[in-house]
């Protein structure tokens, strides 16, 4: 499609011309698609980030240079791929949002209880080996890196050190009754 081809059809599309709709559809959505891709989003994604570009375009009416409509398709899905990826980081799933609501009361006792002891066992461990089960519990986890720079232990050392943690935490486990995984 040339540069004036391009310039008409799109004039021609925000007057309402279908064809010419079609006509810049067909000939530019593989832009709108490669981009949407390479965030490896899914396929319901990927539909959903080129049907809000064209949507976007549809919207606009007016370009300055509509020569250079195929790098505004590019942008406007990268930032539609980058919405819908930020909208997926801060969504909670449906069945941990209220996991504990479905749950009978007796149920609920016995996950507070059970809660309740594996926070005393955390307690319970020795400085180091507590401070790296903190970290490990964050939100992000700590990596190794951050992890043996806040205890002052080598990278090579977290690994043990975490095994040894959690070998000395399930046997507090299971000394209170909770011997399943």
């Amino acid at each position: 499609m040339t540069e004036i081809e391009l310039i008409d059809l799109l004039a021609r599309a925000w007057r309402g011309d279908q064809g010419a709709w079609s006509a810049l559809v067909r000939g530019l959505s593989v832009v709108v698609l490669r981009v949407a891709r390479a965030h490896r989003l899914g396929e319901a994604d990927v539909s959903d980030v080129c049907q809000n570009t064209w949507v976007s375009l549809a919207q606009l009416r007016e370009l300055r240079d509509p020569a250079r409509l195929p790098g505004w398709l590019a942008t406007t899905a990268r930032r539609q791929a980058l919405r819908v990826l930020e909208s997926r980081r801060q969504e909670v799933p449906a069945e941990c949002d209220r996991a504990d609501e479905g749950l009978a009361p007796e149920r609920q006792v016995l996950t507070a209880e059970r809660d309740a002891v594996l926070r005393q066992g955390v307690a319970a461990l020795p400085g180091p080996q507590r401070r790296l089960v903190e970290l490990l519990l964050q939100d992000p986890p700590a990596t190794h890196a951050e992890i043996a720079a806040e205890l002052g232990v080598a990278v090579g050392s977290v690994g043990p050190l975490r095994r040894r943690a959690l070998d000395r935490l399930r046997r507090y486990l299971e000394a209170r009754g909770y011997d399943h995984p």
